[in-house]
């Protein structure tokens, strides 16, 4: 199989080759770098495996470039790593050529460095109590064999007597024609050994859009409880990766079949299921979930907001209630799921900081778009909208968009219709009133030197009346007015002004 390689491929591969052959040491190029360039997927990082020393080898090539990049090692593994700087313009020799690397650059713009990964050959074991193999030196077939996928065990030689001849012995590249992952081994063996190795399965079928061998599923299956020895920093590693694929329902779902997500993530798996009392039901929330954040990909590479789309129900198990003559109810839903945001984050090791804060503001606000459009626009509800959600307004309205998952083409037009009206007067409201990260003009510290007070519940009072007042719009957002209205709620509460 032909395998096309960028000149700045060709140029990182090249020199790579010269410092093996120096040094005497067989070598290829494997793993993901092989399977993304049979894919035609753009690449970042590139895994080197030699029979020998992968340390001394990654030393060896960086003496090949200027400047000399940094070598970074990591004795217990056996492995290196140097980051070259992307010189995909800067070596052209022909038109032709530096066309060709235009095009390259354009592929790559966004990448600065280029990854490459040193290790020697080896052979791994496993105890059944941990993920962390034995390891011993091996030979290329060895190294193949410990691989998790079929995709993932190929390789190109970079030896002078065959170089560019790929190295298939699982057939991967038939797997990948076939949109298929399975494990080069026997899948209990191999799941066993690297739990998560089950993650990654579901991983690359949401990324690459494969199915998963039905063999090998099953065994994720019968496996699904040795993914409790794995540290949760890698298991939403994993997650994040699904979350910013194309399509993450894909990998959600893969996640709940298995019985990973009960055991990874189970307040999500408490969406699932649809009632049905008295000929009145609700839809499954789970499913409804899955269409939400596949609806908001489009529109965002912002990791939080996916978030936010994926946790944007999930106080609804919570909160569920049947109604007599009514139906199934979720009142509340939102506070409710607003407050587990931040248990969530802590037990999935997701950053407990302001992207946190971020995800559970959008939880916690995700109705109210559309409570706005059944009050007819009022100017108070906007400003008050804009107040709550602040710079984070488009982002709110993005995921209220994607939270419209009827068939019904008819309602979603209306309700979208509705959205582009809410957003045309937040745009006039805003131009008027600069609500967005708005902070009312007299402060609690104005407050407490004019009338002489020390912190108190009369404090707090006033400044709150100011705050509605402006959100309301009996008084303007200036500070001559608001200064005035706190000078009569305060004589109200039996304060004067002190001289």
């Amino acid at each position: 199989m032909q395998i096309t390689l960028t000149s700045f491929d060709s140029f990182i591969i090249k020199k790579i080759a010269a410092a093996a052959e120096e040094m005497g040491v067989e070598t290829y190029a494997v793993g993901g770098f092989v399977r993304d360039k049979i894919l035609n997927r753009k690449t970042k990082d590139l895994d080197i495996v030699c029979v020998g020393d992968g340390i001394a080898l990654a030393a060896a090539v960086a003496e090949k470039f200027n400047p000399k990049p940094h070598v970074s090692f990591f004795k217990n593994f056996g492995t290196a790593q140097i980051k070259v700087k992307n010189q995909t313009t800067k070596i052209p020799t022909t038109k032709r050529q530096a066309s060709d690397d235009n095009k390259d650059e354009a592929a790559t713009k966004n990448e600065d460095f280029f990854e490459i990964e040193f290790v020697g050959a080896r052979k791994e074991s496993y105890r059944s109590d941990s993920r962390k193999p034995s390891i011993e030196t091996g030979s290329i077939n060895d190294d193949q064999n410990r691989r998790d996928f079929t995709i993932n065990a190929l390789a190109i030689s970079l030896n002078k007597e065959n170089y560019g001849e790929l190295v298939d012995p699982f057939n991967g590249v038939e797997d990948i024609s076939l949109k298929i992952i399975k494990t080069p081994l026997e899948p209990d063996t191999t799941f066993s050994d690297d739990p998560l190795r089950m993650m990654r399965a579901i991983r690359f079928a949401t990324q690459l859009n494969f199915n998963i061998n039905s063999e090998t599923f099953e065994s994720i299956c019968r496996n699904a409880e040795r993914i409790k020895i794995i540290s949760q920093e890698r298991i939403t590693d994993e997650l994040n990766k699904i979350m910013m694929s194309d399509t993450p329902s894909i990998g959600w779902d893969l996640l709940s079949k298995s019985g990973l997500l009960q055991i990874i993530f189970p307040q999500m798996m408490a969406l699932h299921g649809a009632e049905n009392v008295d000929g009145k039901g609700h839809k499954d929330n789970f499913y409804h979930t899955l269409q939400v954040i596949d609806n908001i990909c489009p529109n965002t590479q912002n990791l939080w907001l996916r978030w936010a789309a994926l946790l944007h129900d999930i106080g609804k198990p919570a909160t569920k209630r049947f109604e007599e003559g009514h139906g199934f109810t979720f009142h509340g839903h939102e506070v409710v799921g607003a407050k587990m945001v931040p248990k969530i984050f802590a037990r999935l090791k997701l950053p407990m900081n302001e992207k946190m804060r971020y995800v559970q503001k959008l939880v916690d606000l995700h109705l109210r778009p559309i409570s706005v459009t059944k009050e007819n626009i009022t100017d108070s509800a906007i400003r008050r909208l804009l107040f709550d959600a602040g710079e984070d307004i488009e982002d709110l309205m993005t995921l209220c968009k994607a939270d419209i998952t009827s068939k019904n083409k008819f309602k979603v037009k209306r309700y979208l219709q509705n959205f582009d009206l809410v957003q045309e007067r937040m745009k006039i409201v805003e131009a008027l009133d600069k609500l967005r990260n708005w902070q009312p003009p007299i402060t609690g510290e104005l407050i407490m030197q004019i009338f002489g007070l020390k912190p108190e519940k009369r404090v707090g009072i006033i400044k709150d009346a100011i705050r509605e007042a402006i959100l309301d719009g009996v008084i303007k957002n200036d500070y001559e007015i608001a200064y005035n209205f706190m000078l009569q709620k305060g004589e109200e509460l039996g304060l004067a002004p002190i001289t």
